[in-house]
């Protein structure tokens, strides 16, 4: 069993930074693949970042790729994603995700096992 807590959501301009952090509970955190994903009101849940669980490998969604950073400190049970020139589209809940028995479809969400209750990230135009 993985529980999963994030943090680092807030309100934010349009052009600027935040970074969330997920904090898992458990032993096992660098067996598992990390990911992040996002849901708008209204929306469905949209794949962001997933990092490997040693985060030699890292995906992107189009969207956010080369404005978002994922990336882990296994010794610290963290994931991080880092996310700059924010856009109002970006607002959403975000959420992060563990998978741990194989890693065939990282983008996709019902490859995940565990999930976090989601951190608010709210910019403003």
């Amino acid at each position: 069993q993985v529980q999963l807590v994030e943090s680092g959501g807030g309100l934010v301009q349009a052009g600027g930074s935040l970074r969330l952090s997920c904090v898992a509970s458990g032993r096992t955190f660098s067996t598992y693949a990390m990911g992040w994903f996002r849901q708008a009101p209204g929306k469905e849940r949209e794949f962001v970042a997933a990092i490997s669980w040693s985060g030699g490998t890292a995906y992107y969604a189009d969207s956010v790729k080369g404005r978002f950073t994922i990336s882990r400190d296994n010794a610290k049970n963290t994931v991080y994603l880092k996310m700059n020139s924010l856009k109002p589209e970006d607002t959403a809940v975000y959420y992060c995700a563990a998978e741990g028995a194989g890693w065939s479809k990282p983008r996709s969400p019902l490859e995940y096992d565990y999930w976090g209750q989601g951190t608010q990230v709210t910019v403003s135009s």
